[in-house]
């Protein structure tokens, strides 16, 4: 059976490798579409040229960025709104967009906690995410973005927490919290080790993230054997959108 569509929704260049990386490369080589909306960072900014190289790796297509600012990172999209203070309606409306016109079986986004780090624009990419899957297929919201579409799953990428002890480690600065959720919540756990080579190098295309010792950074110093110890699962909790229907109750007090 072939893989379903996925489209990938993070808040930053390198989240997408980073946390699906070994997913998307996946489901491209067996020939399922793939993309990658990206909520920060413009067009015309070095961190762009960088997705569209990790995207090419992963085979995921050509870059979709919404445009907005990082919260930590003015520089990030000059003169545009930081993505946590645009207007919620505007952000949903931008990603239906998306959803529309590629019309994924299934939607990957960051988890409520906004991941390991817990970084504010993950948190944020989470909310508008789970929001524009079921806005798309609802046919009067945004009707000039395209006609409905509903996605049958949305996974949030996740760390249970007996596998967050032992990334916490190597992959957030010590004294950092790390966000995880309990192990009985997570219910895909992906073997990507056919894929290590491509998520790995998607990665390390990241190589302003990769300068800065951000996350690409910590991983570019790690020994081969640790790389692949800690890059080799990836960890999903999956919620079901396309539902049969139930018979008609009456709520009652």
């Amino acid at each position: 059976m072939p893989l379903p569509s996925l489209l990938a929704v993070y808040a930053h260049p390198d989240d997408e490798s980073l946390w699906s990386g070994g997913v998307l490369a996946r489901h491209a080589a067996a020939g399922a579409r793939t993309a990658v909306v990206t909520a920060t960072w413009g067009t015309d900014t070095p961190r762009a040229a960088e997705l569209a190289h990790a995207l090419e790796i992963l085979g995921a297509g050509k870059p979709r960025m919404l445009g907005y600012a990082d919260a930590r990172a003015p520089e990030s999209a000059p003169g545009r709104t930081r993505l946590c203070d645009a207007p919620l309606d505007q952000t949903v409306r931008d990603l239906v967009a998306h959803l529309r016109e590629f019309r994924p079986e299934i939607v990957v986004t960051h988890d409520a906690y906004g991941g390991l780090t817990g970084h504010p624009d993950h948190l944020h990419t989470h909310r508008i995410t789970a929001l524009a899957v079921h806005a798309a297929g609802l046919e009067l919201l945004y009707p000039d973005t395209g006609a409905p579409w509903s996605p049958s799953a949305l996974y949030l990428a996740t760390h249970p927490h007996t596998a967050a002890q032992a990334l916490g480690g190597h992959l957030t600065t010590a004294g950092r919290t790390v966000h995880s959720v309990p192990d009985e919540q997570v219910t895909a756990t992906i073997d990507v080790r056919p894929w290590l080579g491509q998520k790995t190098a998607a990665i390390l295309a990241h190589h302003t993230e990769v300068q800065r010792g951000a996350i690409p950074g910590l991983i570019a110093g790690l020994p081969s054997s640790t790389q692949k110890q800690i890059l080799s699962t990836e960890y999903y909790t999956r919620h079901d959108l396309r539902t049969p229907p139930t018979p008609q109750t009456t709520l009652t007090t």
